[in-house]
């Protein structure tokens, strides 16, 4: 059986599987202890953020979430 190559930062994948299936974003971080990519505006949540040094005003945050190497496949490197 062929090994799959592991998405790296910076590449293009398209989502096979789940809730954004067949959307194709640019990988941001990888998790290879916890097998999870975050992928450019996929799985986006909103966060309630306090004010502090960075962000003066706090107020609600959009974010992006992880989802596991398995549902997503490489298809281009960016």
């Amino acid at each position: 059986m062929a090994k799959t190559s592991r998405p790296k930062k910076g590449e293009e994948v398209k989502i096979i599987a789940g809730k954004y299936k067949g959307q194709v974003g640019k990988v941001l971080t990888v998790f290879p202890k916890d097998n999870k990519v975050i992928i450019e505006n996929i799985n986006v949540a909103k966060r309630h953020q306090k004010p502090n040094q960075q962000n003066q005003s706090g107020g609600i945050v959009n974010k992006e979430k992880p989802i596991h190497i398995s549902n997503v496949k490489v298809v281009g490197n960016g």
